[in-house]
């Protein structure tokens, strides 16, 4: 079973020096100390780091050296993404330019006025794509894990203000399922990751650059429960200053039976997976064996 509890990492400390910095100096100066903290997990957080170098040894097909290289930009692009988070949602990220391919898409969900629902993964932010999507003036509910460490989780707050976004917490009593019924039924969309789960959770197989993986079987039973549009979307840094936001058309899949909906809706989720880490392999940012039953 994968190891991933859905925890991460950090301290309030680190979180921060890594303030300060952006706010005194500017997101470039905290890039440069990034370059440090990410050789520090690079030389020293060897179970992550043979996990991610695998993946492109064996997933992708790097060459040694490749993949070394590649492994030490993921720890620094994620330790971008963190920062631009910060400076982002702070008010600090003047700077950023963004490309929005695909916006017309939502705004098609938004105009049908029947709700719907956005899978994404842990490939590039999340969290900036939720904060882009109030471009399109309707209600946007997130639903995740409640992993981060409390401390760090005020601190953030302190420093970013409150998201625009609603946040609904999965839970083991399943009442995170009422809310997003809720949402749904108020014509609201529903954003969530498609590509982790935690023990326990039900599950569904698929093939995944090559190998069998497991996927969580909740995102798209409650597309098919709610009978909902859904995109596929997806934020990936480019360059220092700029993101490329991505959305797929609207896909119904209400005219398909729940036998073959589901295989659909996981075949179609992981080839638009595919295209991403093929194309920003640096930015896929999981750290326990995906395909390890």
């Amino acid at each position: 079973m994968p190891s991933w509890q859905g925890k991460s990492k950090g301290t309030t400390l680190g979180y921060g020096i890594f303030v300060a910095t952006i706010k005194k100096f500017g997101v470039r100066p905290a890039y440069a100390l990034l370059s440090v903290v990410a050789l520090y997990y690079f030389l020293f957080s060897f179970k992550a780091a043979s996990v991610i170098y695998g993946f492109y040894r064996r997933r992708l097909h790097y060459g040694r050296f490749s993949a070394l290289l590649k492994l030490y930009k993921n720890y620094y692009r994620l330790g971008q993404v963190l920062i631009d988070k910060i400076a982002i949602m702070s008010g600090a990220g003047a700077d950023f330019t963004f490309n929005f391919d695909g916006e017309e898409n939502l705004r098609n969900i938004t105009a049908l006025q029947k709700g719907g629902l956005l899978l994404s993964a842990h490939i590039g932010s999340w969290e900036i794509a939720g904060h882009l999507l109030k471009r399109l003036n309707t209600c946007i509910n997130i639903v995740m894990f409640d992993g981060e460490h409390q401390k760090i989780k005020e601190y953030l707050k302190s420093v970013t203000g409150e998201t625009s976004a609603k946040i609904i917490v999965i839970k083991n009593d399943l009442s995170h399922i009422f809310e997003i019924n809720e949402a749904l039924k108020n014509n609201e969309l529903v954003c969530m990751h498609a590509d982790r789960f935690v023990e326990g959770n039900k599950t569904i197989e698929a093939s995944f650059l090559g190998s069998p993986a497991k996927f969580p079987l909740g995102p798209f039973l409650l597309a098919v429960k709610f009978k909902v549009p859904v995109a596929y979307v997806f934020a990936l840094k480019e360059t220092a200053l700029h993101y490329h936001f991505f959305s797929t058309h609207a896909r119904d899949y209400s005219a398909y039976d729940k036998k073959e909906a589901i295989p659909q809706m996981l075949k179609d989720f992981t080839g638009e997976m595919e295209d991403k880490v093929k194309a920003y392999p640096e930015q896929w940012f999981n750290y326990y064996d995906f395909w390890k039953f």
